[in-house]
């Protein structure tokens, strides 16, 4: 698929950017319930000690390679970069491999929940080859040669490795802290419901968190509902949200990639 970084672009940055963001913090929550990761984590403090820093680096780097294109002067600099921290530790392949997963599938399950359009075919096919593409450039190796048998692979992933450990209480923890922190103190306990709600059970099992509250849940939903569908009525965005134009807490005055990271 020739067009898989337009079209990459055109769904995360024009038509779902809000929920590209909160698809790739899901994803980004998933990961941690792997206990090779959170132990990695923990150990080294990174997100107990600067979770916000954290999730902006990620962003940021994230953001780079989707909205300049994984083989453009900034996009190849932000992927040495992922690979110039990553280098520092010793990760497992099939680890790099289960993260990769979350990056083409938790879009697609989100919109699947929550899009005001569902993503054609394309679009999550798109997903697939743009992230595998990037994957490549990572080092990750053994990527399946088709969505479906990657999926596979994530799911059985899952499977085998997600449980409860003290490392990914704390770091799921702190990732829940920040996200609270967004808000004003008394919005927070909410802010927590909602969390659960978007999680799915195997994934808030492996943090120790509990399940949502059956109003604040239906609440949540609803919400969402109730946003999808005014989204459907509403004029459609006619330019690109971009995440590398924001102000990223971390970084009030701007950044370089090559000094994104710990």
């Amino acid at each position: 698929m020739r067009d898989h970084q337009r079209i990459v672009f055109l769904s995360a940055r024009v038509d779902f950017p809000f929920d590209t963001t909160r698809a790739l913090e899901v994803a980004l929550f998933r990961t941690f319930g792997v206990p090779a990761i959170s132990a990695l984590l923990h150990r080294t403090g990174e997100f107990e000690r600067r979770p916000q820093k954290r999730y902006d680096d990620t962003d940021i780097l994230v953001s780079e390679v989707m909205e300049r294109g994984y083989d453009s002067a900034r996009g190849r600099r932000a992927i040495q970069r992922i690979n110039e921290i990553h280098g520092r530790f010793k990760i497992a392949n099939k680890d790099f491999l289960y993260v990769l997963s979350t990056f083409v599938f938790e879009p697609i399950r989100f919109n699947e929940r929550f899009g005001w359009r569902t993503l054609t075919e394309t679009e999550k096919l798109a997903f697939f080859y743009f992230w595998r593409e990037v994957g490549g450039r990572m080092g990750i190796k053994e990527i399946p040669d088709d969505v479906v048998a990657f999926e596979k692979f994530s799911l059985a992933y899952e499977e085998e490795h997600f449980r409860l450990t003290e490392a990914s209480r704390k770091v799921g923890e702190s990732v829940r802290e920040m996200f609270a922190g967004w808000f004003p103190r008394p919005l927070r306990p909410l802010v927590f419901q909602a969390i659960y709600t978007l999680l799915d059970d195997r994934t808030r099992e492996a943090f120790g968190f509990p399940r949502p509250r059956p109003l604040m849940r239906r609440l949540v939903l609803r919400a969402m509902g109730a946003r999808a569908l005014a989204l459907r009525w509403l004029p459609r965005r006619r330019h690109p949200l971009l995440r590398t134009e924001f102000r990223h807490p971390t970084y009030p005055h701007g950044y370089e990639i090559d000094r994104i990271g710990p």
